[in-house]
């Protein structure tokens, strides 16, 4: 194994690449191919979540296995609010006196995104199957590995001559759906958790699978249903246009508002920062270590190219700039079942991502106040706001987290740290930097190219997974005898 030439610590990271590699094979990975297979979708998509009982199968799951690790002095349990999702919270004692009040939090996620269209022959989303270095199927990188390399690094730090401070793991299971329960848990535990020094985030992305990757940023959210109505009934087309304006052509109108349909850019003052001189710098360096492939990663049809040929401006694009997707769209039949009828509505689901310092209620306001206003040929429009979260920026990296760093990637992948915005959301994230303000934050996660997230053919990359679980518990090592 490539280790620096000075290593700080009695971490044997031989025996802790070892042990975790065997942990991933008869342990993990078994129990991710059952996970994979439950439907635990997040609220937002199953409201009767309760009564389908998918969630309370996968909390009782990973809450069991967690049970039985033998970590010292590990305690769990599964806390319940009445009518939100559950929470599992785990505590661990230091391994020494000396840090019982210095803590560390570990956090992860267990519901799932819907199942999505597009799987290619022989997967799908509650189909657990392993091919060569991946393993695909809906929620396995996004988040369910979370809580077993959690407490897989806890174990190897406790097993091969570390140290490590209190530490805390939360995982909860509303995360796909902004993490609406997690601030009345948060609450609820508050004397429990204690005040972290550092917060590790195993529900981020990667920008290759060579080596660890720590997000600096990430990007709000706003989610909104948008309605446009123009007629009682559907009408004979033929008959109608040219008289009655098309629904679908009021909504493009409206969109144009906010957004310039040949450069994607947003159109809102409130959705536009000054982007700080460090994150382009790391920018930068990012792109370099992606070899200025940064569009590669992504799925285009034969001929298809990116926005733009600039690795750098794709970086920031995508970390610090607001881009609008439509997701969803309501009041269109598909084209088996269209006949010659103009159509009364057209509803669409917007999801607009906003810079890291972008003030979200600000936003949405006039967001809102945007396409509601002065509507084209007086349609009634609709505007629900669905969810919606700021994000967020990392502090000042402490020396002692980027040495950390950087020496776990050298000695378990062979390739130094590297650094780069998110363009997601981990609302958990910003809520907590909100209420620890002196805490360091290890944000990284196997959501790396063509893991597709959310997507079809979702996978988790295994051999990065064991990397990772290795660089957490190197990093918890070094963290406890910091100075």
């Amino acid at each position: 194994m490539n280790q620096p030439a000075a290593a700080s610590n009695a971490l044997d990271r031989d025996a802790v690449a070892q042990f975790v590699d065997q942990s991933w094979e008869q342990e993990i990975l078994p129990q991710l191919i059952e996970y994979i297979r439950i439907p635990n979708k997040s609220p937002l998509f199953d409201p009767d979540w309760q009564a389908n009982g998918y969630m309370e199968q996968a909390v009782q799951m990973i809450a069991g296995w967690c049970e039985q690790r033998p970590i010292a002095g590990l305690k769990v349990e599964v806390v319940r609010l009445p009518e939100r999702t559950p929470v599992i919270f785990m505590e661990i004692p230091a391994t020494e006196t000396g840090g019982a009040e210095d803590t560390v939090l570990l956090y992860g996620h267990l519901d799932k995104q819907p199942e999505m269209e597009g799987w290619r022959d022989g997967l799908g989303p509650w189909l657990p199957v392993r091919e060569g270095d991946k393993l695909y199927g809906r929620g396995g990188a996004d988040d369910g590995y979370a809580a077993y390399a959690s407490l897989t690094a806890i174990e190897a730090v406790q097993r091969f001559g570390g140290k490590h401070t209190r530490c805390v793991v939360v995982i909860e299971a509303c995360e796909e759906s902004g993490s609406y329960d997690l601030p009345h848990y948060i609450e609820h535990l508050k004397d429990r958790i204690g005040t972290p020094s550092l917060v590790v985030c195993l529900d981020s992305g990667a920008g290759n699978y060579d080596q660890l990757w720590s997000t600096t940023s990430l990007r709000g959210m706003i989610v909104a249903n948008l309605k446009v109505e123009i007629l009682t009934e559907g009408v004979h087309s033929g008959g109608a246009s040219g008289i009655v304006p098309s629904s679908f052509r009021i909504a493009r109108q409206l969109l144009s508002r906010l957004e310039n349909e040949d450069s994607g850019e947003i159109l809102l003052p409130e959705c536009q920062v000054e982007i700080p001189q460090q994150r382009v710098d790391q920018a930068q360096v990012a792109a370099r270590e992606l070899d200025g492939d940064v569009a590669g990663m992504f799925p285009f049809v034969e001929g298809a190219r990116a926005v733009g040929d600039d690795p750098v401006q794709h970086i920031l694009a995508n970390t610090w700039k607001a881009m609008l997707s439509v997701t969803g769209m309501d009041g269109v039949p598909a084209m088996k079942d269209a006949g010659n009828v103009l159509r009364p509505y057209t509803a669409l689901k917007l999801s607009l991502r906003v810079p890291p310092t972008c003030d979200v209620d600000q936003a949405l306001a006039k967001l809102e106040k945007l396409l509601t206003e002065d509507p084209p040929y007086g349609a009634k429009i609709s505007f629900v706001a669905e969810k919606g979260g700021d994000g967020w920026n990392a502090p000042p990296l402490a020396d002692w987290l980027a040495k950390a760093s950087d020496d776990a990637s050298m000695a378990y992948f062979g390739r130094p740290a590297c650094s780069i915005g998110e363009g997601g959301s981990i609302p958990f994230i910003g809520m907590l930097g909100e209420r620890f303000p002196e805490a360091q934050f290890l944000i990284t996660g196997l959501l790396g190219p063509a893991s597709n997230a959310h997507g079809p053919n979702e996978f988790l990359h295994i051999p990065c997974g064991k990397r990772l679980t290795s660089c957490v518990a190197d990093v918890l090592n070094q963290h406890a005898q910091r100075g």
